[in-house]
């Protein structure tokens, strides 16, 4: 009915949108496709380099497995391809280029219109009507297209008598080996019992047969709740989410449905064990790029599933090329932090935003400044300081007047701010766009009344540094703490990363108040190169935790650094279990126990809470937040808090980021997290 076609229309519309997204991937050297743009037509966009990697990884997934099927049936007289939904794409036309076809015949099927489009764009291009070869041409009934080893189909695959009977009349062969493809597509179909019957007709009419699989899964967790409702609002529902939300739960339905072998990995796992070491470079380095976050959590909520029947031998494309530690096993969990929305900040404008940074500069004053988020109505690198001032218990927001002294304040994302007195507080680093070279040093001055009962306005300065130690600045993602050395207080700027190198590894002492770089020996084993890993000043030293390291994977280190005889020694803190290895988390130490606040780690199966470390014993333990009282999803990655001692309690300030293609996402309110329970009981 009418219903219908509205439906396989907006189908259809993602993957007009996705040939575009391929296109733009191909013309900035992620993949080696020269037949994208020919089949996407006048469509044609620049897109970013978060989706420029997105798209990267799903090509690179389907093609690692199609090219492996090929390899093991090679020796065998004839194969086929059945490509479920195959929209735009180029596949058939990439594999006859590299040579690869001798014995396989590739079908394609996607809706009518769809296929009718293609048909006629292959006639009208010369290089892919020549591909086809001379036999290609009309074809009959539901054909689009047909050559000797390419058929082009238009057929809605949830009509399955109707599917069967037109690959018949084109010639597919039931006992021949056959690979099926689904990217992005099974999930689409309106029931899940049609796309469960098409997996289950599948494996009971191919005695020899092969399952690819590309799409979503983990819908609920605050990343998962985005993506959903992205597509709720294209009106192409993620159907098949509600009932296989997982990698596991996916392997089961193929076992169930008459698959004998089924493995299946997300994408994180599949970049970091399938991809060679020197391609994992190469796409790293291709564009400016800032957003792991982002790049990890898209990585975590796709996958690929690799299922086989009666092939001999086993047809295994997702075993391991390399030994890396496995991130499935779920986190281990000892109990639950409750969260709720900070009563009298509800509404208050101005925290929207991410890779900012709040510092508490009195008991009851937080300063927030820099980061991505909403400003006059629009989305940008805001430019405005914050104040949060807390009188008889409750926090509201005081207006502050500012002077910009140059552009170098104006937008800064991943700085540090370090309270050196009631009345000032340096500003250290941080970038504007990731191409750009890190930005110098600044002074926050703030006059002795900040915070004082009473509505005034408050007037924050901001100073420009002498550029003496502007080389330990010039850098974002990075850390700045308080130490103290034979009694004098310094600062410790450590790690992150700069426009030319995507991970440092070094540090430099500043002698407060002056900041001048001051040499300090150190000893002992030197931390692996991080970026976005948590620094907390403790007993005179720094305690060091996580971060992304040199192959932009999560590191589980923690060192302490520690004043011994002439200098310091850095020192590894053994944790147990293993801290499991996150970054883009926020830290503080409280009565000899490290607590880690959110971040961003590859166990799919869960996002992190609060973790907290007893530095006396080493015991870790894992605690999931309690979000039921909140009605929107928190994203605790690129947020800051401040711990407030007295209560136990954390306030979460902003944090979320750009979901992929599925839109920003920012924390709407600070939330309160009571930690009074976890922070006594043991």
């Amino acid at each position: 009915g009418s219903r219908a076609v509205s439906l396989s229309r907006q189908v259809q519309g993602t993957g007009g949108s996705s040939a575009v997204s391929k296109c733009s991937a191909a013309a900035r050297g992620y993949i080696q496709d020269r037949f994208l743009r020919l089949l996407a037509g006048r469509r044609r966009r620049r897109r970013a380099p978060l989706i420029h990697r997105g798209y990267y990884i799903r090509a690179r997934a389907v093609d690692h497995c199609v090219q492996d099927f090929l390899l093991k049936t090679q020796s065998l007289p004839r194969t086929q391809i059945l490509s479920l939904g195959a929209g735009f794409d180029s596949l058939y036309f990439r594999l006859k280029d590299m040579g690869v076809l001798h014995h396989t015949v590739v079908y394609e099927v996607d809706f009518p219109d769809v296929a009718c489009q293609k048909a006629i764009l292959i006639k009208g291009v010369q290089e892919l009507s020549a591909l086809v070869g001379d036999t290609g041409g009309e074809g009959i009934g539901a054909t689009a297209f047909s050559g000797d080893d390419y058929k082009l189909l238009g057929v809605d695959l949830s009509e399955l008598s109707e599917l069967e009977r037109t690959l018949e009349e084109a010639g597919l062969n039931n006992e021949i080996p056959t690979l099926f493809i689904a990217e992005v597509v099974l999930t689409y179909m309106e029931t899940t019992s049609r796309s469960d019957a098409l997996i289950q007709w599948a494996a009971e009419r191919f005695p020899r047969a092969c399952f690819l699989l590309y799409e979503q899964a983990q819908p609920q967790d605050p990343f998962g709740r985005v993506m959903q409702q992205h597509f709720r609002q294209l009106s192409t529902a993620l159907r098949s989410l509600a009932l296989y939300p997982d990698c596991r739960a996916q392997q089961r339905r193929f076992l169930a449905k008459g698959w004998t072998e089924c493995s299946v990995m997300d994408m994180n796992e599949f970049f970091t064990c399938c991809i060679p070491e020197d391609e994992q470079q190469r796409v790293q380095t291709l564009e400016p790029f800032d957003e792991y976050e982002e790049w990890h959590l898209k990585c975590s909520h796709y996958f690929v599933l690799a299922a086989s029947k009666g092939m001999e031998p086993s047809w295994t494309p997702l075993s391991h090329s390399v030994t890396v530690p496995c991130h499935a096993g779920p986190v281990g969990v000892a109990g639950s932090v409750p969260a709720a929305v900070c009563a009298g900040l509800s509404g208050v404008p101005g925290l929207r935003r991410y890779g900012h940074r709040s510092v508490l500069v009195k008991p009851n004053v937080i300063v927030t400044t820099g980061g991505f988020g909403e400003e006059d109505g629009q989305h940008c690198r805001v430019r405005s300081v914050h104040l949060l001032s807390r009188h008889a218990g409750h926090w509201g927001a005081v207006c502050v007047t500012q002077n910009v002294p140059d552009q170098r304040w104006g937008e800064r994302l991943y700085h540090t701010v370090s309270r050196l007195s009631d009345t000032l507080a340096v500003v250290v680093g941080g970038r504007t766009s990731p191409s750009s070279t890190g930005l110098g040093m600044l002074w926050l001055r703030f006059p002795e009344t900040c915070g004082a009962s009473g509505p005034g306005d408050v007037a924050v300065e901001l100073v420009n540094l002498q550029p003496g130690a502007e080389a330990a600045a010039l850098r974002w993602r990075h850390s700045t703490t308080e130490i103290t050395f034979k009694g004098e207080q310094y600062l410790f700027v450590y790690g992150g990363r700069s426009a030319l190198e995507p991970v440092l590894g070094d540090w430099h002492f500043l002698h407060a108040p002056e900041l001048s770089c001051t040499a300090i020996s150190v000893e002992g084993p030197v931390p692996e190169s991080r970026h976005s890993h948590s620094a907390c000043s403790w007993e005179g030293g720094v305690l060091i935790a996580g971060g992304l390291g040199a192959a932009e994977q999560p590191l589980g280190s923690i060192f302490l650094l520690r004043e011994f005889e002439h200098g310091f020694q850095w020192q590894t803190i053994e944790t147990h279990p293993p801290l499991v290895p996150r970054y883009s988390h926020t830290a503080h130490v409280h009565e000899g126990k490290l607590l880690l606040v959110g971040g961003v780690w590859f166990h799919a199966s869960s996002v992190p809470g609060v973790t907290v470390i007893d530095l006396m014993t080493g015991l870790c333990l894992n605690y999931v937040i309690n979000v039921e009282h909140l009605e929107w999803p928190l994203m605790l990655h690129n947020h800051s808090s401040v711990f407030l001692p007295d209560e136990k309690e954390l306030l979460v300030i902003g944090g979320g980021g750009n979901c992929f293609s599925f839109g920003t996402h920012l924390n709407p309110e600070p939330v309160l997290l009571s930690l009074s329970s976890i922070l006594t009981s043991h």
